[in-house]
């Protein structure tokens, strides 16, 4: 029977074959260097959405623009005007980092003042995600 084309084996030495040597083991040096070499990507333009766009910006959510009036306790940090959640919010972080309330080891947690213990509610450490809970419910 003869042999197919796909059949027969190539009698021609591959480059990484040539590299190896005569003992068929690839150095360390020439290892890491081919691996270098090898892994080189390319920078890909951007490519825009496939939605049409409008030329007009995203719509802010009109709930968390509404004027909420703060609590009396929450009016000593944010003011007793009328206040969006977001402006609520950043002054809140104001008044944290301006007091250095934040803790020193984990920025994740909030130290009260007497001011902050009335809106936490007692607590004299909160997370920054339950602070966030606890003064919205000061917000009418």
């Amino acid at each position: 029977m003869p042999a197919t084309k796909g059949s027969k084996k190539s009698t021609r030495k591959s480059a990484s074959q040539s590299a190896r040597g005569a003992s068929g083991k690839k150095s360390a040096k020439s290892a890491r260097s081919g691996a270098k070499k090898g892994t080189a990507k390319k920078a890909t333009a951007r490519k825009g959405s496939s939605k049409k766009q409008s030329g007009s910006k995203r719509k802010l959510n009109a709930a968390l623009m509404q004027p909420m009036q703060p609590s009396a306790e929450l009016a000593a940090i944010v003011g007793d005007r009328p206040l969006p959640r977001t402006q609520v919010t950043k002054k809140v972080w104001d008044y944290i980092k301006g007091h250095k309330l934040q803790d020193s080891v984990n920025r994740r947690m909030i130290n009260a003042d007497e001011n902050l213990k009335r809106v936490f509610g007692g607590k004299k450490q909160v997370s920054m995600f339950e602070m966030t809970k606890l003064v919205n419910q000061h917000l009418k």
